[in-house]
This record gives structure tokens, sequence and C-alpha cells, in this order.
């Protein structure tokens, strides 16, 4: 239970690092495409393994 609450922590520090990387060199909009295109195919996914 523990490591997995670590983990969950890691990985959202490391989405807001991403996030801050990419206003730095302005590429803001490249990662929200990449975003929502990686949601979207996870909700494909997730429709056609049910």
């Amino acid at each position: 239970m523990r490591i997995n609450n670590i983990r969950k922590a890691l990985y959202a520090i490391s989405k807001i690092l991403g996030d801050v990387n990419a206003v730095k060199k302005g590429r803001v909009g490249k990662r929200i495409g990449r975003r929502v295109a990686g949601k979207g195919t996870g909700r494909m996914m997730r429709k056609l393994f049910k």
C-alpha cells in the first residue's frame, strides 16, 4: 500500500515538472495535444478490451 502512494506521488511530481518544462520551452500546446490524444487512446482501448 505504501509503495503505491509513493509511486502516485512521484508520477504527480513528474507530471507537474513536465508541465513547467513545457511552459519554459514554449511547447504547451504540443503537450496538451499529446495528453488529450493519450486519454482518447486509453478510452478506446478500455472499450475494446472490456
